[in-house]
């Protein structure tokens, strides 16, 4: 079922608490990339347009979860947040739900915006407990989910606060709602030919993924380390490149489930191979599945010349293409060329009218160095949350939430 959004909601004179996702990269104390930022502005914004007030409530980074911990503080996003909205950001509190926090919570006027401390800083976070998510929800007339890199954790703040609220308006923010009508609603029924890139370094990652998109779609691409355990399960030699070796016979049902099905699947049929995993390698050479496949004391770190050219053909066909991985080693120049050839393609398949969406992690951080992001239809802000609804799992986080 549709849900509601912020817009649906009449803010005015309330406090709206917003699940945000903050989990910046931070060197020294300094954000490094703002994107996970800057994607939340549309919904705090609406609310502060409108007369509400906003609740900020984020986790950052993995501490222990048992109490503050510096490197982990919120307080940098809340400076750099201030910034780019022209006000201040209340920053009470070294943590989220004690006396300092309520206290600026319950003093808040229209227009005005807290940031909360990391919520990661109690075990209680993770755990979904039922009394931390009870204090959060204490301060809300309004709660907001819009932090879909988290809508795959049943956390405090994604379930248990929403639960807490009990008949009080619980919505999405203008992200999730984005995110979830291109990673669901347009899957469900994709305008064909649908293409599926598949890349990264773990079948394990993906398998899920590859079972479930196989039935719909026209074509899988495969690159990226992953397409090695599957080469080596079709008897292909594979160097020293990356294989897992327990998951062989995954990767030959997925090669069989594809033949099933009349689906198909692409792997890559030549590699740009080093002699060692280095950005600069020694020896670097180009080898083919029908001359033997790849040398010993070879690895493959990104689809060879020809594979390139076959991908980039089939995506020039498609009408939808969702990616997730990239095809190398794309941080390497030698190794980035396959990665980029295949973002090219996207485009141009998809720019005039096509859908195209990039699932989040390595493959947005790829066409964000390539100066693409914009020319893509959709680029998930959640690598592991834009992999399981691939997967076509449904999140109890947006399960919880009013229905439309």
């Amino acid at each position: 079922m549709p849900k509601k959004t912020i817009a649906h909601i009449d803010v005015k004179g309330k406090k709206v608490l917003i699940r945000v996702d903050f989990n910046v990269p931070l060197e020294d104390g300094k954000i490094t990339d703002e994107t996970r930022i800057k994607a939340a502005l549309p919904t705090i914004k609406s609310v502060l347009d409108r007369g509400g007030s906003a609740i900020l409530m984020s986790h950052l980074g993995r501490p222990e979860g048992k109490g503050f911990e510096g490197e982990y503080s919120l307080a940098p996003v809340a400076k750099r947040l201030g910034e780019i909205l022209s006000k201040n950001v209340a920053f009470p509190s070294e943590d989220c739900v004690d006396d300092k926090a309520a206290a600026a919570v319950a003093a808040m006027k229209p227009g005005d915006v807290v940031l909360l401390e990391n919520l990661r800083f109690h075990k209680a976070e993770k755990k979904g407990d039922p009394a931390f998510s009870a204090k959060l929800a204490a301060y809300a007339d309004v709660y907001v989910n819009d932090a879909f890199g988290t809508c795959h954790r049943p956390e405090a703040s994604m379930v248990g606060v929403p639960k807490a609220l009990g008949s009080k308006p619980k919505v999405s923010g203008f992200l999730v709602e984005k995110e979830i009508k291109y990673l669901d609603g347009v899957l469900a029924a994709p305008a064909k030919p649908f293409v599926v890139v598949l890349g990264g370094a773990k079948v394990s990652d993906k398998m899920a993924a590859i079972e479930h998109l196989l039935p719909k779609a026209d074509a899988v691409l495969v690159g990226g380390a992953m397409a090695y355990t599957f080469l080596k399960a079709k008897g292909k030699a594979v160097g020293t490149s990356r294989v897992e070796e327990d998951r062989l016979n995954d990767a030959k049902r997925a090669v069989d489930l594809a033949a099933k099905l009349k689906s198909e699947l692409y792997l890559p049929v030549d590699h740009v191979c080093g002699n060692e995993f280095n950005e600069h390698p020694s020896d670097v050479e180009v080898f083919e599945n029908d001359s033997g496949g790849i040398k010993p004391g070879f690895m493959g770190l990104d689809i060879g010349p020809k594979t390139q050219a076959l991908y980039a053909g089939v995506l020039r066909k498609a009408k939808t293409i969702v990616w997730n991985g990239p095809m190398g080693v794309f941080e390497w120049n030698a190794f980035s060329i396959g990665t980029k050839t295949v973002a090219k393609a996207i485009v141009e398949a998809t720019g005039a009218g096509g859908t195209s969406i990039v699932g989040g992690g390595d493959s947005a951080a790829a066409v964000e160095q390539f100066g693409l992001a914009d020319k893509f239809s959709h680029v998930s802000t959640g690598g592991g949350a834009s992999l399981e609804m691939l997967e076509g799992k449904k999140f109890e986080s947006v399960a919880v939430l009013d229905e439309a």
